[in-house]
Formats: structure tokens, sequence, C-alpha cells
């Protein structure tokens, strides 16, 4: 495994950084302020077809055709552009990465039938309308996906969707012309398996029956594109809208994570390099108790431990991108996807926090960046599972090879008969 930046990712991480220099941090202020009165900023469609002109589009798809735009890079190439798209929260929408569309445009590739490319994923690609992905439930624990209760049961040539959904991401973006629902099947009877008990429904928006009741507030932050709760009420569509085979929803919704945590650690990484900038300059331009702030130890253990844990998960990461790109078994998959979601959200709290404290009181406020980053951090801790759900997927893991081993650790043990006995071989 080699994790050095390929010379390919090299060159297109060079072109984003400067496109972004260039374009995106000269709006971030106005986006800043759209967001604050809630609109949605109009020069974002501007940057758009500009990072498209200068081929900096659909970078996230490992599966891009070569008919369709964009460019096809590899889990491990993208790593460090997700990283570096970070840095701005809403400069992965201008290269058509952002989430949850990269997960989606994803799933459809992989899922979707000629009709629904057509509809959907087209669409998508070339960044004419967004999308949302609806799993969480508020009535059940989504932690574990075999919960949820969203039905969805045929009736003649119909599918009829019955539930509601809540933390939904991009659902307020008017764009958004797409809802991927995973819902329990409606059948009178049990499934032979609960992994095989939902499928997934690809509801246009707006559609009778879906009403979007809220944007929730995450840590009393609203999110430009929304977190929203859903409810789905007699939704009807057509059978050919199901996405993939009745009951495949579990299995589908699995192989949409590894890729899409790849991407969201990576981003998270990028803000936490943001995060230790901002601290260290923050160090050397104050002073207190007659020296600067970088010359306090704490802050130099502070700096200096961030640096760690932020190349500790890096390598992590890169190690999980390169395992997707060799298409490891799921079965080595799994604990390590649920291993970096774990790293990357302490990572950010951690980090963001030290530079908070470092800063005093205007951390808190919105004048820099970090009680945002903040808050995503800590809402990262529990979006696409909470920790202990993937705690305890890396513990199964890890007691499951010690059971292979069948106790042969214990050849390490010393015991005081074993060391009499070295005695009198001696």
């Amino acid at each position: 495994m080699d994790f050095e930046v390929s010379p390919r990712a090299a060159q297109y991480l060079a072109r984003l950084e400067a496109f972004s220099e260039r374009y995106l941090l000269a709006h971030n202020a106005a986006w800043q302020a759209c967001a604050a009165r809630g609109e949605h900023p109009g020069f974002m469609e501007d940057l758009k077809s500009l990072a498209r002109g200068e081929g900096l589009w659909n970078l996230c798809l490992p599966l891009l055709a070569e008919r369709e735009p964009g460019t096809r890079l590899s889990n491990l190439d993208y790593a460090p552009l997700a990283e570096a798209m970070g840095r701005l929260p809403w400069s992965a929408e201008v290269f058509n990465c952002n989430a949850p569309d990269s997960g989606n445009m994803d799933l459809l590739q992989r899922n979707a039938s000629p009709a629904q490319r057509e509809q959907w994923l087209v669409p998508l690609l070339e960044g004419r309308i967004r999308s949302a992905f609806a799993m969480s439930e508020p009535d059940v624990a989504s932690s574990d996906p075999t919960n949820l209760q969203t039905s969805v049961r045929r009736q003649g040539d119909e599918l009829v969707i019955n539930g509601r959904k809540w933390f939904i991401t991009g659902a307020a973006h008017p764009h958004c012309k797409l809802l991927v629902v995973m819902c329990r099947n409606d059948e009178g009877s049990d499934p032979p398996s609960p992994h095989g008990a939902h499928s997934m429904v690809l509801v246009p928006l707006p559609s009778a029956g879906v009403q979007v009741l809220r944007n929730i507030p995450i840590m009393q932050h609203t999110a430009l594109d929304g977190h929203c709760e859903i409810l789905l009420r007699d939704v009807r569509v057509p059978a050919a809208s199901l996405l993939g085979g009745w009951g495949d929803g579990f299995a589908m919704a699995q192989s949409r994570l590894g890729p899409g945590r790849v991407h969201h650690c990576m981003r998270t990484i990028g803000q936490c390099e943001l995060a230790l900038e901002l601290a260290c300059d923050r160090a050397l331009e104050r002073r207190a108790f007659g020296k600067p702030l970088s010359d306090q130890a704490n802050v130099q253990d502070w700096i200096a431990l961030s640096r760690l844990e932020i190349d500790q998960a890096r390598l992590l990461v890169l190690r999980v991108a390169w395992m997707l790109d060799q298409r490891a078994s799921p079965h080595a998959l799994r604990p390590a996807v649920a291993a970096i979601k774990v790293v990357a959200g302490r990572l950010q709290t951690r980090v963001v926090d030290r530079a908070i404290q470092i800063f005093g009181a205007m951390g808190l406020s919105p004048d820099t960046p970090l009680a945002w980053l903040w808050t995503w951090g800590r809402a990262l801790r529990l979006m696409d599972g909470p920790d202990e759900v993937h705690l305890r997927t890396v513990a199964r893991d890890e007691l499951a090879r010690a059971r292979e081993r069948g106790g042969a650790s214990a050849a390490y043990f010393t015991t005081p008969a074993q060391m009499q006995a070295a005695v009198r071989i001696r």
C-alpha cells in the first residue's frame, strides 16, 4: 500500500485548490450571508458551470462511464480532493461531489434500470437536480436498520408508501427532485431474513402524499439544504419505481455506505486541517501573561496532539479507500469502514474543541468557522449510525478472529513452572 498522492491525483488536487482559491473563497462571505437568510445563492449554478468547464466534475464516482460527464477517479485518488473540498463545507456541490447526491448516484449506477438511469441518474450526473436519501426514522432506533417501519406494499401496478422519516439531508434544497426511500416490505408475512425485509423506492418530489414537515436544526444550526422531517402518507408511485429487487434494500444501503463514509471522513480531515491552521495562526499572534500563546506548554501540546491525530486518521481512511479500489471482501470492509466513521467524528470534535479553546470567545462566535465545524463533528457521531454501533462491529470482528485463533496467544504466557523448567534447561 502506497498512500503517496499519485501524479494524477496531485494534478487534479492542484487544479481544484487553484479553482477554490480563485472562485470559492471569493464567494464564501456571500454564501454565508445567503445561508444566514435561508436563501440558496444564485451564483452556485455559475460556479458549477465553471467547475464542469474546467474538468472538475463528478470526481467522486469510480464507476463513471466514458460517455458520462465528469472525470473518473479511484477512491484513493479522490480522497485528497475530498479533503480539500472539506475546507469549505459548501464547496462539494460546486464539483457535483456533495452528499447525499454522490451516494445516490453511485446507488443508481449500480442498481438502476435503463429507464431509471435516464429519468434520475442522467440529470444528477449533469447537476440539474438534487436528491435525498430517506432512511432514518423518529419512532424506532434507526441505528438498527432492520427496525425501519416506513412501509411499502404492492397494489396492482403501483407501490404505496406510508411512514415518517427524519434528518433527511438535502430535502430542503429547491432543486431536490428525488427521494430515495428505504421501506419495510408490507406483504402480510414475515420475510425469511430480517435483512431481506426492506426495499428502496424512487419517489419524485413533489408527489402527492409527501410532506416536508420541517428542517430540523442541528445543535441550533439550521442547514441550508436541510435535515428534514418528512411525512409519507399513501404515496403512490409506479411499480417501476422500485430500485433493484424486492427485498434488496438492506444490501444496497450497505454498499452505498462504504464510499460515502470515505468521502465524509476525508472532508472531515480537511476541516480538521483548517481548524489546526487557524489555531496555529491564533497562537502565534495572541499574547497572554507576557508571551505568545504559542509559547504556552499546554497550547503546544494541543497543537502537537492535533497533528498526530489528524495524520493517524488520514492514513486509516486512505487504507479504506485503497481497500475499496482493491474490491476487498465485505467481511474485511465492514469493520474497516466502521472504524473510520468513529475515528473521524471523534477527531473533529477534539481538534476543533482545542482550536476553540485557543481562540477563546471568538471561537464560539460566527466570526470563525470553528463553531459550525464542531457542531458538524458532533453530528457525525450519530449520522450514518452512532459510534456505539460501529464500535460493536469492530469488536465483533476482533473477537471472531480471536475465536479462529483458538487461544493460540496463550503461548506467550510465562508461568512459574515454565520459568523453573527454563532454569533447568540452562
